[in-house]
Formats: structure tokens, sequence, C-alpha cells
């Protein structure tokens, strides 16, 4: 039924709320989970150059995994390059992933919203770091089941380890399902 639209006017209808619903999804991608705060005073310059992944949540793009890191740098538009790279030890590949992130608010301000396929966003949300030295992080993506902990180095200090998971913990993540990456492989390409 019709209801005594036309045809045209239905199509029309059709695109809007496909237009709408996208944008309201693509918006959600960009979010921060309800009572997590991304850190203030940030020193982006300072976040800037290569981070190690010490542990995350399951996800396909980083499936089986090891030697995880991501390298930022800043590009001349003022937005940040992304490189994330990691090793398939049982294809024996490096497998590469190439982005550019954006603040949202502000550069001091721990909320981006990074892209590596064309117009689609996704939320870079720092959630914890390091402000004295910027030796370590934790970082959210627009949901809970997003998380990872970072480091400047392969390893992070056990002590610092268990204080994140715990804050992570208190944030209502599954901290029970973090996956530790490994880091065996250098810098190989």
């Amino acid at each position: 039924m019709n209801y005594g639209l036309s045809r045209n006017t239905l199509s029309v209808w059709a695109r809007l709320c496909l237009s709408a619903t996208a944008l309201f999804l693509l918006a959600g991608c960009t979010g921060i989970p309800k009572g997590v705060e991304p850190v203030r005073g940030l020193e982006a310059e300072r976040y800037l150059g290569t981070w190690y992944s010490i542990a995350r949540l399951d996800h396909s793009f980083e499936r089986r995994l090891t030697d995880v890191t991501a390298h930022y740098e800043l590009r001349e538009d003022g937005a940040i390059s992304v490189l994330n790279r990691g090793y398939h030890p049982d294809r024996e590949v490096w497998r590469e992933a190439r982005g550019v992130a954006r603040f949202i608010e502000s550069p001091t301000v721990g909320r981006l919203k990074v892209s590596f396929f064309g117009p689609f966003h996704g939320a870079y949300n720092i959630i914890a770091l390091d402000k004295d030295d910027y030796q370590y992080a934790m970082v959210t993506g627009p949901t809970r089941s997003y998380l990872w902990i970072l480091a400047r180095s392969p390893e992070l200090d056990p002590d610092v380890v268990r204080r994140l998971v715990a804050q992570a913990r208190e944030l209502d993540y599954d901290v029970d399902g973090l996956i530790y990456v490994t880091h065996e492989q250098g810098d190989r390409p």
C-alpha cells in the first residue's frame, strides 16, 4: 500500500530514511561509551610516534596478529597519518592498514575519529595516559567491545598493566577477554 503517495515520493522518502540511518550509524561509530571520559590536557605532538600493542580485546581486523604496532605522524593539514602493522605468524606475512585521524573536539582532548576506508570513521578515544612521560596509554572505540593497552616499548611494567586493567574493569570492560600481544619479530618488514 502506498496510501496515495506517488512512486517518486516513496523513492525520495526511502532515500532520506536510508541517508538518515547511515548518518546515525556513522555518528555512532565515533562516539565514546557512556560513563567513559577521554583524557584532557593531551599534548598531541608528544603522542605521535610508535606505540606497541600490549593487550587488546579480540577483533577480526587484528585476529591472530602478533607484533602489533601503531605509528602516528602529523600531516601538513593538521590531521594525523596512521599506520597499523601486525605479523600473521601462520601465514608468515606482515599486514598493514593506513588511515587518517582527526581530532573531534580539540588537540588537547583524547577523542579522535580515524578513517581507514574513505568516509567511514571509527572512534579512537584515549581514556588513560602517562601524562608525565607518554610511555603508556589505554584506548577505546565507540563501545566497550574495543580496548587497547599501548606502550612505547614492546613490554610494559606489569604493575602498570595491572593498574590499567583494573581501571578498565571499573569502567565495565570485559578484561577477562584481553589478549596479551607478543612481540618477537622486531621491526622486520
